[in-house]
């Protein structure tokens, strides 16, 4: 594991635990790596029952690390970091339950999609900006929100990508429960603890029944949106993005048709 993703087992509970505080959290390539092979270490040991991912009590993730995704994707997006996570994270065999506070910026929001519960603490701020950055969306966020929120509600946090607080997203029916922050993860831990004490096969039944109606067409989403999000990448509008963001400055899309 890289040290910016930190791993403990302890009462059947694998917490992970997102940890690069002087970046805001953001996420490399090596980082997904990681996340990736802690789901993997979940899906094949027996003894764990339930995966907890966090970051800080300020922090989860401010997303993608511009600085290194600005070069592209390395490769097909299945075959990448990113995408080898986002597949392993929609397709966990045990239960996964979050623990947000701070920025949850792009993946740290969309991931969340796949999470079975999620605890957000008040200081909370949700966002995907892909649009905003040139990009679009992705990790089947094109398909979850519009069936879980509506399509004009997902819409306009697809397309404008402002952020929203977790007031918001509890009313929206995207966390379990707003905490204050100091108290997130206990909460989520408990919520752990809780699923971690139940009969292990009949959970795996159970998040098996859960996402199995929309399995596949999940499958054919992420897929498309991770080719269109490698395109975007490239694109010049990304660039002028990822330049005003490198200079502090606002983007100018002017003069782009």
């Amino acid at each position: 594991m890289t040290d910016f993703v930190r791993t403990e087992i302890n009462n059947r509970i694998l917490t992970v635990r997102i940890n690069r505080p002087d970046r805001k959290n953001a996420l490399t390539h090596a980082m997904y790596t990681a996340l990736g092979d802690a789901i993997e270490q979940s899906n094949s040991d027996s003894d764990i029952r339930c995966i907890l991912f966090t970051g800080s009590d300020e922090c989860f993730t401010a997303g993608n690390d511009l600085g290194e995704f600005a070069s592209g994707l390395p490769g097909s997006f299945e075959e990448t970091p990113v995408g080898r996570f986002l597949f392993l994270l929609a397709n966990a065999t045990k239960p996964v339950v979050a623990a947000v506070n701070g920025a949850a910026v792009g993946i740290g929001t969309t991931m969340l999609l796949h999470c079975d519960m999620v605890f957000a603490g008040t200081n909370t701020r949700f966002q995907m900006p892909f649009a905003s950055l040139g990009l679009c969306p992705e990790g089947g966020s094109s398909l979850l929100l519009p069936s879980w929120i509506g399509r004009v509600r997902a819409a306009e946090l697809l397309m404008l990508g402002g952020a929203f607080s977790a007031d918001d997203a509890y009313r929206l029916g995207l966390i379990n429960r707003v905490c204050d922050s100091a108290d997130t993860e206990a909460a989520a831990l408990e919520a752990c603890q809780q699923l971690a004490s139940q009969p292990p096969a009949a959970i795996r039944a159970t998040k098996k029944l859960l996402g199995g109606p929309t399995q596949a067409e999940l499958k054919a989403t992420m897929l498309a949106e991770g080719e269109l999000f490698g395109e975007r990448l490239k694109s010049p509008e990304a660039a002028e993005a990822f330049r005003a963001f490198m200079q502090k400055r606002k983007p100018d899309f002017s003069g782009f048709k």
